[in-house]
């Protein structure tokens, strides 16, 4: 086992600025944004002073509701120089959503832009707290977020109530040096600075507590399997609040002192322009933003030969789509990811120099330091290699914990620290994992187990199928029934008979989908997991009542 890195989120980037001063650290091309690592630390501490001056304490609760601005990934590393938990929220929340989470992580200070595709933030922060068109700013007293005080909305426009971002940077004029100095040295590496809201495919949204320790290590271990180094330049088009933007993207480009260029809002055209424009060598994306990549019209006027390495997760790939990813886009070096948001994120990882096979049909074998083991699902019990059961994991990487939520730590965390993924897996004898499922997602079909992901699979084999998705319904007769919901190519038509009848030929009968659905996209969280529970919910309002 390698040694772990003892630094805080602060202390990497200080120590990316003094080694390579003049090395870009951070690329808005749109906006002619370019700053080294020595400028960038500069405007980082220049944020925590700023946070200092505005009164926020280490430990004290701050959220970020923004999509991937320049202030964010600043905010990210000024917050871990001051010690302030970065709460992050999920760009296409609603009023509802927002005040649970502000309440339920005690959020102090709240960080916002004024819109995202056509929802207006500003007017939702006014909706939840009526308050704050009447108050001082930094003097909130709301009735529904009584700890909530600050709102900063960034943007030069005045807004009642609130801050503008350049009055945080004014109140860093009012903090010494030596005071950010004290601060910053009084963080220890092993203390939370991060607060991640799990996606919420599932029930109510999980404060996620993930210490410097779990980030740092987590996005060096990642940087080093995908084989990052100085001299990359990586396009981030996944969202910053998601662990994928945060520790895969920006935290990973800093801990080797590569190059982030983020993309602000994904756009397939925009992020082949920014590869093209910037000579990416790596890009990192989910597999619906690869595939709309791919099959964007204008891809092949796109000069992509510079890309090398990248990352791609969230949900499972299209063996399909990967080998598109690798011979179109020439990223004959990526990796795939897997993990969750409790493990900071990633548990297991490809290699850039594993066999092609192995990288469309596993997840990797488990990063360093990290253990991963396969247990019969309910129990800790392990199972022999190539026997399916729940993956579990346990190392540096596992979260503190849930925020007030022991219950559900205890549940997810068995007493010997083990995570719980609540993923069906499936392990060799060279530990590489292939990902078979969900515990929630089997379906069971008159006593036998069917596993979502086998039938995606070969749905993918159809010439015609772009996406298939496939979901249980509860069945009378066999307790539960197989759904398709199908994307097809572009300029295909097909019907449900035609999908069915090659399904009855190659594959088992009990895995034939009994009611197949043809769409042109999936509910989707803003980090592009699809939203299983919802497509539940709309096939059983189409299906006859059972």
């Amino acid at each position: 086992m390698s040694e772990l890195i003892r630094k805080t989120v602060g202390q990497l980037l200080a120590d990316r600025a003094t080694e390579m001063p003049d090395h870009e650290a951070l690329v808005y091309p749109d906006r002619g944004l370019r700053y080294s690592y020595q400028q960038f630390h500069a405007v980082c501490e220049r944020i925590a002073k700023g946070l200092i001056g505005l009164g926020i304490q280490k430990g004290e609760n701050v959220a970020a509701w923004a999509t991937n601005v320049p202030e964010w990934v600043s905010l990210q590393f000024a917050t871990g120089k001051m010690g302030a938990v970065l709460v992050t929220v999920n760009t296409n929340y609603r009023t509802a959503e927002l005040e649970y989470l502000l309440r339920q992580s005690d959020t102090t200070t709240l960080f916002l832009i004024e819109n995202y595709r056509g929802n207006s933030y500003i007017d939702t922060i006014y909706e939840i707290c009526p308050e704050l068109e009447h108050c001082e700013p930094g003097k909130l007293e709301s009735k529904r977020l009584p700890l909530l005080k600050n709102v900063v909305v960034l943007s030069e426009k005045t807004y009642k109530g609130t801050f503008r971002w350049t009055d945080i940077l004014e109140m860093a004029d009012r903090v010494t040096a030596q005071e950010l100095e004290e601060r910053s040295r009084s963080l220890k590496p092993d203390e939370v600075i991060n607060m991640q809201y799990t996606s919420g495919t599932t029930g109510f949204p999980k404060g996620v507590m993930l210490t410097h320790s779990n980030l740092v290590n987590n996005a060096y271990n990642i940087a080093r399997c995908m084989e990052l180094g100085q001299q990359d330049r990586l396009c981030i088009p996944v969202p910053f609040f998601h662990c994928f933007g945060c520790v895969i993207g920006t935290l990973a480009a800093v801990s080797v002192g590569a190059t982030m260029v983020p993309v602000q809002e994904f756009d397939p055209e925009v992020v082949l322009q920014t590869v093209e424009q910037e000579k990416c060598t790596a890009l990192h994306g989910v597999p619906t933003m690869f595939i709309a990549e791919l099959n964007h019209p204008n891809f092949p006027k796109y000069d992509l030969s510079t890309l090398r390495t990248g990352v791609m997760a969230g949900s499972n790939c299209p063996v399909e789509v990967m080998k598109n990813v690798m011979n179109k886009m020439n990223m004959t070096e990526i990796t795939i990811c897997y993990g969750q948001t409790e493990s900071s994120p990633v548990i297991t990882q490809t290699r850039t120099n594993d066999p092609v096979e192995l990288r469309v049909e596993t997840v990797g074998k488990a990063l360093p330091n990290v253990e991963v083991k396969i247990v019969e699902p309910g129990t800790s019990r392990e199972l022999p290699f190539n026997q399916q059961g729940e993956l579990c994991t346990r190392g540096y990487h596992v979260m503190k914990g849930y925020y007030k939520n022991p219950d559900a730590t205890r549940e997810a965390i068995d007493e010997d620290g083990w995570l719980h993924t609540g993923d069906l897996a499936i392990m060799d004898e060279n530990g590489y994992c292939r990902i078979t499922g969900r515990l929630k997602d089997m379906i069971i079909r008159g006593g036998e187990n069917v596993y979502p992901r086998e039938i995606e699979e070969f749905l993918y084999t159809h010439p015609k199928i772009l996406d298939a998705q496939i979901v249980g319904v509860p069945d009378k007769v066999f307790g539960e029934e197989v759904c398709a919901w199908i994307i097809l190519r572009e300029g295909c038509i097909a019907t449900e008979e035609e999908i069915r009848q090659y399904c009855k030929e190659r594959i088992s009968r009990q895995k034939v989908p009994k009611y197949i659905f043809f769409t042109d996209s999936y509910p989707m969280t803003a980090s592009g997991k699809i939203q299983k529970y919802k497509l539940i919910e709309q096939t059983k309002d189409l299906i006859p009542t059972q």
